[in-house]
């Protein structure tokens, strides 16, 4: 693995950049709560996933207007030889285009993105947006036994805007030991909706991986949102959406259980939220690391203790 090197001074994200609630704000957040949101994901999801060349050639060359995603690093840099924009947007990358870091302590970031809130979690209370908090219990679906685990701990969300890389990677090397499928409403993620909708990432339908290896228990929650009503595993393929949408624990297989740092679990066909959960006392998060800092996939955000 090549030497990782942190830049002292993160790049920051536009996207996070502080915001007065104005008229089109307040528009756009009222709007969600009314929309059909399972039924436009779905709708999404089927032409996402066209193959007809007319259909994904659109999609690929509107979404490459509107968002100019980085190509430089993908294992094909030519979008229109994707079959689907589907598979465009979860494009591989390269297997040199993310070194992973040399200290076997170090946690890597599991994906491309922009932190949205990083710290510690108040009893069991996580830091939605300024003045905006949830509880463990509400994220967690009352899953007492991982509940207790985290109570105390640390936390970081990381936000995948559409130009980002999605898939989602190990941040340290681990053990499957249980995940749960979340059903709820699809909001938007971005930042306007987190300032604006309150409980959000408990709200969103979603998907609760929990890992443990050598005494170090940790949860990764990936969020879901309006045009991503499919997440996916490796252990189980696309996970939502799915029918009945129960409150669903997911079977295990030992097939690929262990895991890796840097080893893909998951995607996003769309972008959205992952949430790292880790108990008290068992890591620190990387010095300056704040919200708005944009990271990627294999960088140094944190170290076990």
């Amino acid at each position: 693995m090549s030497t990782e090197i942190v830049p002292p001074n993160p790049p920051r994200s536009p996207d996070f950049a502080p915001r007065q609630p104005g008229l089109g704000t307040r528009a756009f957040i009222a709007l969600q709560h009314v929309l059909p949101q399972h039924a436009i994901s779905r709708l999404i999801h089927a032409l996402a996933r066209s193959q007809t060349p007319w259909i994904k050639n659109l999609f690929i060359r509107e979404f490459s207007r509107l968002f100019r995603p980085d190509l430089s690093d993908a294992l094909q840099p030519d979008p229109y030889a994707y079959d689907s924009f589907n598979a465009f947007f979860t494009r591989a990358l390269r297997s040199d285009a993310r070194p992973l870091p040399d200290n076997p302590l170090a946690l890597a970031s599991p994906v491309d993105g922009t932190v949205s809130e990083i710290g510690d979690i108040d009893e069991d209370r996580l830091l939605q947006a300024k003045g905006r908090h949830y509880t463990l219990d509400a994220l967690l679906a009352g899953r007492q036994e991982w509940i207790e685990r985290f109570r105390h701990g640390r936390f970081a969300t990381i936000y995948l805007a559409p130009y980002n890389y999605h898939r989602i990677h190990m941040t340290c090397d681990s053990t499957l030991q249980d995940v749960w499928f979340v059903p709820g409403r699809l909001f938007s993620v971005n930042r306007v909706t987190a300032d604006g909708v309150a409980n959000l990432f408990a709200r969103n339908e979603r998907v609760n991986v929990f890992f443990e290896e050598a005494g170090l228990a940790h949860g990764l929650v990936m969020v879901g949102a309006l045009n991503v009503g499919s997440i996916e595993t490796i252990w189980h393929g696309e996970v939502a959406p799915r029918r009945p949408r129960t409150l669903t624990r997911l079977p295990l297989t030992e097939l690929n259980r262990e895991m890796r740092r840097g080893d893909e679990m998951g995607r996003f066909n769309m972008g959205s939220t992952v949430i790292l959960l880790f108990p008290k006392d068992s890591i620190r998060w990387r010095e300056g690391l704040k919200s708005g800092d944009i990271v990627r996939m294999g960088e140094t955000i944190g170290e076990r203790l």
